[in-house]
């Protein structure tokens, strides 16, 4: 298909010869052409797409060409966007960088569907699910002080993190005398 700047279509924009001021306006109202086509592709993050021109005043374009449209150029309520495949109507212009819609409106000026999708906001983005752990509701503010040091482990108030108490006595059970060789006694 080509860059959007190649692209030609039949009755096309040609450059005006330029003309004295009191006729610019009237050569500004004929540079905006209406045509019909259907959006190609619509980036709902970005906020904007190309619908495809098939038609140009009822000549059949092959292949279709792309007119670039930003969100805020659709017409329609709510969240701005294009449902791919979706018919639309456009007034456009041709610009340095390529055709351009002016406006996009569905089929006979309503408005347009719009995509499903929705981009995710910056928060819902990062924020992941943490399950249901009791510490998402934990205020610090709430704590009045002093509070006494615990395990993080075990929550005793015998010892600081490290190894637990229970873990002490079986590590001391292990290492009894008693259960030691004669060998090792001596």
């Amino acid at each position: 298909m080509g860059s959007v700047s190649n692209q030609q279509f039949a009755g096309g924009c040609t450059k005006a010869v330029e003309k004295a001021p009191e006729e610019a306006p009237v050569d500004a109202a004929r540079a905006l052409l209406h045509d019909a086509g259907f959006s190609k592709w619509f980036n709902v993050r970005m906020g904007f797409g190309f619908p495809s021109m098939t038609a140009h005043a009822g000549v059949a374009l092959d292949p279709p060409v792309d007119v670039f449209v930003h969100q805020s150029k659709l017409h329609m309520e709510g969240f701005r966007s294009l449902k791919e495949g979706e018919a639309v109507e456009f007034t456009f212009k041709k610009s340095a960088k390529g055709l351009e819609s002016i406006r996009v409106t569905g089929p006979g000026g309503v408005f347009c569907i719009g995509s499903e999708r929705r981009p995710k906001g910056k928060n819902m983005q990062k924020r992941r699910s943490k399950g249901d752990r009791s510490y998402n509701y934990h205020h610090a503010k709430e704590c009045k002080p002093p509070q006494p040091k615990k395990c993080h482990f075990c929550q005793s108030i015998n010892h600081m993190v490290g190894k637990p108490a229970y873990f002490w006595e079986e590590e001391e059970e292990i290492h009894s005398p008693a259960l030691l060789p004669a060998e090792a006694q001596n």
